[in-house]
């Protein structure tokens, strides 16, 4: 099995996160269209086994113990994969031995399989859950979360309130906005209702800001105003994210591994690769003999330079 531990990179939700990638690129419920992965290459509702979770589990020690001896800083161990972490039948144990390692686990969900009471059971183990909220209408839904054909919306908010409703930790939804796709009025105000009654810890508001799936557009400054406006009448703690990486990145292994293994699964933007390169005494021509290469892509988005790793189809 290939290394499947990245970071710890700077989450603007969680602080410095060391990630755990449980599934194979890029195995999702959804084909959201701002997808920083990538297309999905196969999407699914049904869980199964991916990995050994003890094989990732010693992985995950091994980078933690590297990461105390070298006085590196974790807020969270957060499980933030390719795709969608609740199709992996061994979440529950996952996160049950990640916890043993001494640090509170994340896990960031697009939240299509909660209406499966195993995976909801799962996924209330974890120390914090971030619950993606899109639409709360079927046309927006499809047009921007793309989800399998057999996922039903309905099924989805139930499933949402249900867990939200038994839930004991820290819970956050996400609601991203695109322009011309779920940046409508009427939707924004659905949403900021349903959410109000999902009543999680912050309700964060984001657009794209790193290379999307597709070729759309970050909702503008009048309309993330509005929703912000719009949420604030149902929740005290309502938040943005139209920012990029916050902070430092760290490395649990060889730095030009761990570039890799970062933007497999969160695209650094030209500072925040700079700053990394400098920090560990890298040229620039190893990164650039990979974009020659073709294991890493050079991408801009809205004037800004990224790099991410080529996702390789099996």
């Amino acid at each position: 099995m290939e290394n499947v531990i990245f970071g710890p990179v700077p989450s603007r939700r969680l602080g410095r996160s060391l990630g755990i990638n449980n599934i194979p690129p890029k195995i999702c419920s959804y084909g959201c269209v701002y997808c920083q992965i990538g297309v999905s290459i196969r999407i699914q509702s049904k869980r199964e086994v991916f990995y050994n979770p003890e094989e990732i589990l010693e992985q995950a020690r091994q980078a933690v113990d590297k990461l105390k001896k070298e006085n590196e800083h974790i807020d969270y161990i957060s499980i933030v994969p390719d795709g969608e972490p609740l199709l992996d039948k061994n979440l529950g144990k996952l996160i049950d031995g990640l916890k043993k390692l001494g640090y509170p686990v994340a896990v960031i969900s697009n939240a299509s399989l909660l209406w499966d009471k195993e995976a909801a059971a799962d996924l209330a183990r974890a120390d914090l859950v971030s619950l993606k909220v899109d639409a709360v209408s079927e046309e927006v839904w499809r047009r921007v979360d793309k989800p399998y054909k057999d996922l039903e919306l309905n099924d989805v908010l139930n499933g949402i309130l249900s867990f939200a409703a038994q839930y004991q930790g820290i819970l956050y939804t996400e609601t991203m906005l695109v322009r011309g796709r779920n940046d409508m009025p009427v939707e924004i105000q659905g949403i900021a209702r349903f959410v109000g009654q999902v009543g999680p810890h912050t309700a964060y508001i984001g657009v794209p800001t790193r290379p999307p799936a597709e070729n759309i557009e970050p909702a503008d400054e009048q309309t993330i105003n509005y929703a912000y406006q719009e949420f604030k009448k149902y929740l005290d703690n309502v938040e943005l994210l139209t920012g990029t990486d916050p902070g430092d990145f760290g490395a649990s292994k060889d730095p030009i591994e761990e570039i890799m293994a970062i933007t497999s699964v969160h695209p650094m933007s030209f500072d925040a690769l700079d700053k990394f390169l400098l920090k560990h005494n890298i040229p620039w021509a190893r990164v650039l003999d990979l974009v020659d290469k073709g294991e890493l892509i050079e991408t801009d988005f809205h004037g800004k330079k990224f790099y991410l790793r080529k996702i390789k189809k099996k």
